[in-house]
């Protein structure tokens, strides 16, 4: 009885073993080609055809960022807004954040968009690290205007007093891992970056390990907003030099954005940077395309959805006719953004597969709303 107990308990550890997968950088594309294959044939087998090709035919996938970030928010209401069962899926993916997210667009499998800031773009562009990324990768709207949060310990009261401290930069791939050394640089502050996640980094700010850290998110954010204060601990501004002209906004954090943290009618002056809804600019026709110009029709037509009250009020400055400097717009998006401001709107998707039909679906009154919408922002400005 105890041999045949062992030897169901090792065949249990061998079966669990085979289901492992290998690690894919030992993994050769033919091996890795011959385990999805192997995946559909057993769904096929199994009679889920119609399963597999309903669950990937509308589905794609968004690289949004670090769990305290902003990005992954937007990704994530971005599902929550367009997400319409087999007809359309949206998979908001963690990831390591706005300068990563570029790498994971050109490179990672499963990325069809990516939310990124602008200057991050800028500088794979300048570096040349990437061939022709203006041609690989495209935008598809402006989004939000991110603020660069600078958070100190009590001794630090100007950027300058952060020369030759150790600051952390959050983890690699991050936003302030571009935004920081452009900033820094050009102000002439020689700080000691260390890369770690905000949340532990303020941790070693409470024991002097670290003097302040850099948080580049659309304000109020709930690294912040979750914070309870800590004596002396406090924004530091950064003021809107000239140096940084080309690249970011003025812009400033206020009471009303963290109440816990800025007393009552103080504000601090800081830094804006775009962010902005990357895509690859997939061959027209292929797959991935069509993907992507279901996405969005959604994210065009159902726009008013995502400044709802239960979502984050950075929405509701977005103007998806901006123009993003330097980029060019995804040739699916600029169609659909000329249709809209001239009134013949593309028809939407129908229910039925692949086929496609005029559907009116209160396309006049979204169009109207767009186009009001987009006069009362002119008008702002």
């Amino acid at each position: 009885m105890l041999m045949r107990l062992w030897l169901l308990s090792v065949f249990s550890v061998v079966l669990v073993a085979l289901a492992l997968p290998v690690p894919t950088k030992s993994q050769s594309p033919e091996i890795q080609l011959a385990q999805r294959a192997s995946r559909h044939a057993t769904a096929a087998s199994s009679g889920e055809v119609g399963k597999v090709a309903s669950v990937n035919d509308w589905t794609v996938g968004i690289a949004g960022g670090l769990l305290e970030g902003t990005f992954i928010r937007f990704a994530a209401e971005l599902a929550k807004a367009l997400d319409d069962g087999d007809n359309l899926r949206v998979l908001p993916i963690v990831s390591y954040g706005a300068a990563e997210n570029v790498s994971d667009l050109l490179y990672l499998r499963g990325v069809d968009m990516a939310i990124t800031y602008s200057d991050d773009f800028d500088q794979y562009k300048k570096s040349g690290s990437v061939k022709n990324i203006e041609q690989r990768v495209n935008y598809i709207s402006q989004l939000y205007i991110g603020e660069f949060h600078v958070f100190a310990r009590p001794e630090i009261k100007t950027l300058a007093d952060l020369d030759g401290k150790k600051v952390g930069f959050n983890t690699k791939g991050a936003g302030p891992t571009i935004t920081g050394p452009i900033v820094f640089e050009r102000l002439g502050i020689h700080v000691e970056p260390v890369f770690i996640n905000n949340a532990v980094a303020i941790e070693k700010m409470k024991t002097g390990e670290i003097a302040a850290i850099l948080h580049t998110v659309g304000k109020p954010n709930d690294l912040f907003t979750k914070l309870q204060p800590i004596p002396g601990f406090h924004f530091v501004p950064v003021e809107y030099d000239k140096k940084l002209f080309d690249y970011y906004l003025p812009s400033t954090l206020s009471h009303d954005d963290y109440p816990n943290l800025i007393p009552e009618g103080e504000s601090i002056e800081t830094i804006g940077i775009p962010a902005v809804l990357a895509v690859f600019n997939w061959q027209k026709g292929s797959d991935r395309y069509r993907r992507v110009e279901r996405f969005i029709d959604y994210y065009f037509d159902h726009y008013d959805r995502l400044k709802q009250p239960s979502f984050h009020p950075k929405w509701k400055d977005v103007n998806l006719a901006a123009t993003v400097p330097g980029w060019t717009r995804y040739s699916v998006a600029e169609q659909k953004l000329r249709g809209m401001v001239s009134g013949s709107l593309s028809p939407r998707y129908s229910d039925d597969g692949d086929t496609r039909r005029p559907s009116n679906g209160g396309s006049e009154d979204r169009l109207q709303k767009f186009l009001n919408w987009k006069r009362e922002h002119v008008q702002q400005q």
